[in-house]
């Protein structure tokens, strides 16, 4: 068995944990053909209904479903999305975030390579697990976050009473939805306090530095060609503007690079998002734009728990 099939076993099997009888829906496009191929192959072994849905390029970038595939959607027990990641089609990702996990689950793949999957998908996850268990452990409830990196970020925020995800990679249970690879710890933080100054390497795909300034849980101001973009392509939704995440990466084997789902789960880096909650914040939103924060510094009131980028909790 080759690499990329050994993966697609580890996402099918463990990670999905895909049953006889249950119908698979596989979203793909050209680029990710010989990772639907892969994973298509290990969910008819396991005796599932596998349906691909194939999306050309003379149709992108899409922004909403069609009727036809809203129906699959509904009837999918498990659902894999692996498009090339495009900003324009954030509110098509949200959709399927939405409503692929009300009656069965899904998982994010957006942009992901066949290195990623040999590299990232192909591990023995309980490691990440226990170390993402104890970060959220470190940090659960504190009133007095703090995120700050040599580049000029300094933020401090509160996540008191606001529940943690672990994308540990289980992604087998009904209603739940996830990415891989996986590797992260993610939350909301509460707006009102989350004020300051980001300065990120990296947004949603957008290469190149960019600064933004942050005025109880809002965006007031922001410089770079990557941000920039994506505001433009926001217009004037003020959803798009509310901070709607803080997460931390704890994927060993993740690289910072230039696709932000391998990227956001690159070991001691933090990233923000501005739009959607995804139910652990206040913020409703078809937008959800994720910032990477590298080389951060992360303390929990007192509590060091990453410091230049490096892990420090024993």
């Amino acid at each position: 068995m080759n690499r990329l099939y050994s993966a697609a076993k580890q996402a099918i099997v463990n990670s999905l944990k895909v049953k006889k009888g249950e119908n698979l829906l596989l979203v793909t496009d050209r680029q990710k053909m010989k990772i639907a191929e892969a994973l298509a192959h290990w969910g008819k072994i396991k005796g599932a209904e596998v349906t691909t849905y194939l999306m050309t390029e003379t149709l992108r970038p899409i922004n909403a479903p069609t009727e036809i595939f809203k129906g699959m959607m509904k009837k999918a027990d498990v659902t894999l999305y692996m498009l090339d990641a495009r900003v324009e089609e954030k509110p098509f990702r949200g959709y399927m975030v939405e409503h692929g996990g009300k009656k069965g689950r899904i998982c994010m793949m957006p942009g992901i390579t066949v290195s990623m999957m040999e590299r990232l998908v192909n591990i023995d996850f309980k490691a990440m697990d226990l170390l993402t268990r104890k970060v959220i452990r470190t940090i659960q409830d504190c009133t007095d976050v703090r995120v700050t990196n040599s580049l000029g970020t300094d933020i401090r925020f509160s996540v008191k009473g606001r529940k943690w995800e672990n994308d540990n990679g289980d992604i087998s249970r009904e209603g739940n939805h996830g990415n891989l690879p996986a590797g992260e710890c993610y939350t909301c933080p509460v707006e009102s306090t989350f004020t300051g100054k980001l300065v990120i390497s990296l947004i949603d795909d957008k290469v190149g530095r960019g600064t933004m300034i942050f005025d109880k849980g809002r965006l007031v101001n922001f410089s770079g060609r990557g941000i920039a973009a994506i505001v433009k392509n926001m217009g004037q939704d003020p959803t798009g503007r509310v901070v709607g995440e803080f997460g931390i990466g704890t994927n060993k084997g993740a690289k910072i690079c230039k696709n932000m789902l391998e990227a956001e789960k690159a070991f001691g880096t933090v990233h923000f998002a501005i739009g959607d909650s995804y139910g652990l914040g206040k913020n409703k939103s078809k937008w959800h734009f994720d910032g990477l924060v590298e080389k951060a510094t992360l303390s929990a009131g007192k509590k060091m728990i990453i410091q230049n980028g490096r892990f420090l909790l024993k």
